[in-house]
């Protein structure tokens, strides 16, 4: 896998690369032990101070631990970075979903169920684990993100259906293992996902866009790989709103990945107006020979255009690269989850 890996980053053209990692200089620090400053996640969040800027990040040092608790990064704590110290040992587990009743004795819903919702700008995490813990009961987020310019490093999203939700904004995730069956990369967000290992649970559909029709880029997979459990069949997404957007570029597809590639959610009508792309990818999966003919290969100059900057950088000129990177010990995309 390591070597595909390589291989893949090796083609790869026009993305940017991360700058070196730097120690972690922490403001608070959570240890569920209670060594830290804080025995939660939450109460760190919550005391974060109003001075925090771009050049004033507020980092939150995360022991290991398996947190039992959600997590909600309200939208005035911006500039918030949460570091675990390994993605294998740092944690943080929920297990709500749509269809378990609310205190009003109706079922909460799917945009309820989230272990950690980010509605703040300007967000970072790095060498955590996002988990929900209810299993096969149907939607249940890992995390939902509301924020804009969140950027996810070296992390872990584990979850079935619905694992996570891109809401809106633009997000930035690398190095990452995302994990699910059904629909789990959704919503209507501009998103970035640099090496990151998507890993299919059971049948079903990687992703589930709903990007607006004025967006040009929804969520763009680059020299990664797309693989799951023995005899594992899945999509590549269904569009979710009518104009959803995907593309994947350079990606490492095992044989989980139907020859079809895609779905139209039993709506031909979307056929003719959702955009999926694809651009070299390669494995037992990734062939363009069994594909839907309403998708498109594109041509190594129209690949070449889809870059970091031009995807994420929008009016403000953001780069995800200008967010710092602290240490970590072991790689989130060698931990899989259990397919049970």
């Amino acid at each position: 896998m390591k070597a595909l890996l390589a291989a893949a980053g090796a083609a790869c053209l026009c993305v940017a690369v991360s700058t070196q990692p730097s120690q972690v200089n922490a403001d608070a620090v959570v240890a569920a032990d209670g060594s830290g400053d804080y025995a939660t996640i939450q109460d760190a969040i919550d005391a974060v101070p109003q001075s925090t800027s771009a050049s004033k990040r507020w980092v939150i040092l995360v022991k290991p631990g398996t947190y039992h608790e959600r997590t909600y990064i309200q939208r005035e704590k911006r500039f918030v970075s949460l570091v675990g110290a390994d993605p294998s040992t740092v944690v943080i587990s929920y297990g709500l979903y749509a269809s378990m009743s609310g205190p009003d004795a109706k079922p909460i819903g799917t945009f309820r169920t989230p272990t950690v919702q980010v509605d703040a700008d300007d967000f970072s995490a790095e060498n955590i684990t996002f988990e929900n813990s209810a299993g096969r009961v149907g939607q249940a987020l890992a995390v939902r993100v509301d924020g804009d310019r969140a950027v996810f490093r070296n992390c872990r999203f584990l979850g079935w259906q619905d694992t996570i939700l891109l809401n809106r904004g633009r997000q930035y995730i690398e190095d990452s293992l995302i994990a699910g069956d059904v629909d789990f990369i959704f919503g209507g967000a501009t998103a970035w996902f640099e090496r990151c290992r998507v890993f299919c649970r059971r049948d079903g559909y990687v992703t589930a866009a709903s990007t607006p029709t004025e967006t040009p880029h929804g969520f763009v997979f680059a020299n990664g790989s797309v693989e799951g459990g023995a005899g594992v069949l899945t999509y590549l997404g269904r569009p979710w709103r009518d104009y959803a957007q995907v593309t994947f570029l350079r990606t490492t597809m095992t044989d989980v990945v139907r020859p079809v590639g895609w779905h139209n959610w039993d709506r031909p009508a979307r056929e003719q107006t959702a955009r999926y792309r694809e651009y070299m990818n390669r494995g037992d999966g990734g062939g363009s020979t069994g594909r839907v003919r309403w998708t498109r290969q594109l041509s190594a100059d129209e690949a070449r255009a889809i870059t970091v900057e031009a995807v994420l950088s929008g009016a403000d000129g953001w780069n995800p690269q200008h967010v710092p990177i602290h240490r970590s010990g072991g790689r989130a995309v060698d931990v899989l989850p259990d397919t049970k």
